[in-house]
């Protein structure tokens, strides 16, 4: 198993798909593969990127809801009333599920970026950046769904920050506190957010993604904002604009770790389930990763992605066999080029951590590159059928 799934990582690297990766691989509780290419190690620190919607939002929500503080019936205009996010009637569900009709991408950034170009300096006041910050949050509760509520699933960035923030309020910290305290040290994990105005010092051995800021548009995005200056972009910042205008610390993006964080993170949502109850019961656990089966278009569940028997394997990242046998997979993709998958019948989580968004965010070789690495995985291990 280890020399396959080693060379397909090399191959990774020598075909251009990325330039550095390191996948961790958990059967039954145990790590029975720890390898990567192009230079990476197991301390080897990924930005994250959306895998930050399960790691970070997700869990504290369902630590929160644990204790009783908010539900998936929680409206948002509890929180933020006034709003035009609140006056469509969306809850913390309708967020988590991706259902809520508020639109993919909104380059938020844009405004704040080219008005405030201190920003961009190595000692840009923190109030500076508080107040970007407040902008895009801002910005964010006034953007108008696109869709009705509930009508179709819409995969939205905008959604999950808008969400991060909300559990800042029901937790009474900011979020990447909330991570810290109640997602990080009850699982032992190192991942946590890089607060540019904590000045998080060097980088250190973090895979870079990208040189410039604003980063290129990603594929589709093109022409959804005027043109910006570009600058250097020092390593060790989060990838994604928005995220980067509100100080690093948001609920769509901004986490950063290895990839043995997030298979961890993979083996302790199987345990939660099992009844460790170290974020929550099994029965919320349970709750939260059922798809919605209500939404027409959605493959969600609360925050995670899933893949049941049936699916599709066709352009799926997971592949042929992760999933295909009951109760299914739950997982998530980051633009960065990581992932995570955990097989809840066989007990099986893959972590693939990657930084192909250092080759251009126009390289997307990783979509076909994940379901290879994923079937590789279940064959070597024995477990096809």
């Amino acid at each position: 198993m280890t020399a396959r799934l080693q060379a397909l990582l090399h191959a990774g690297v020598a075909e251009g798909v990325f330039p550095r990766g390191w996948a961790v691989v958990r059967l039954g509780g145990e790590r029975v593969f720890d390898g990567g290419a192009g230079g990476a190690a197991a301390s080897t620190i990924f930005d994250l990127a959306s895998l930050t919607k399960v790691m970070g939002t997700t869990a504290v929500f369902l630590s929160l809801w644990a204790e009783g503080k908010v539900e998936p019936e929680t409206a948002v205009s509890r929180h933020f009333p006034g709003t035009p996010v609140a006056a469509a009637g969306i809850t913390v569900g309708d967020l988590l599920a991706h259902r809520s009709g508020l639109p993919a991408f909104v380059p938020l950034f844009a405004p704040a970026m080219g008005e405030r170009p201190a920003l961009f300096a190595p000692d840009c006041p923190p109030a500076v950046r508080a107040g970007a910050r407040r902008a895009v949050v801002d910005a964010a509760l006034a953007t108008s769904p696109a869709l009705a509520l509930r009508t179709r699933a819409i995969y939205s960035d905008v959604g999950f920050l808008v969400l991060g923030e909300l559990l800042g309020v029901v937790g009474a910290a900011p979020l990447d506190a909330l991570v810290a305290e109640r997602v990080a040290r009850p699982l032992g994990l190192a991942a946590g957010f890089r607060r540019l105005s904590a000045a998080p010092g060097p980088a250190g051995d973090i895979a870079p993604t990208g040189a410039t800021r604003p980063r290129a548009p990603a594929p589709g995005q093109e022409g959804t904002w005027a043109p910006l200056p570009s600058r250097p972009s020092p390593p060790g910042e989060v990838d994604d604009d928005n995220a980067w205008v509100m100080d690093g610390v948001a609920g769509h993006a901004g986490l950063f770790g290895t990839a043995a964080d997030v298979a961890a993170f993979g083996q302790a949502a199987l345990d939660e389930l099992a009844g460790a109850g170290r974020l929550a019961p099994p029965g919320l656990w349970a709750r939260a990763l059922a798809r919605d089966t209500a939404t027409p278009g959605g493959t969600r569940a609360l925050g995670f992605d899933t893949r049941l028997p049936g699916d599709a394997a066709a352009g799926a990242s997971a592949g042929r066999y992760v999933g295909q046998v009951g109760p299914g997979a739950v997982g998530h993709l980051g633009f960065t080029g990581c992932s995570l998958w955990i097989d809840r019948a066989r007990r099986l989580v893959v972590a693939l951590c990657t930084n192909r968004t250092a080759l251009g965010r126009a390289e997307t070789r990783i979509r076909q590159f994940r379901p290879r690495f994923h079937d590789a995985v279940v064959e070597e291990l024995g477990l096809v059928g």
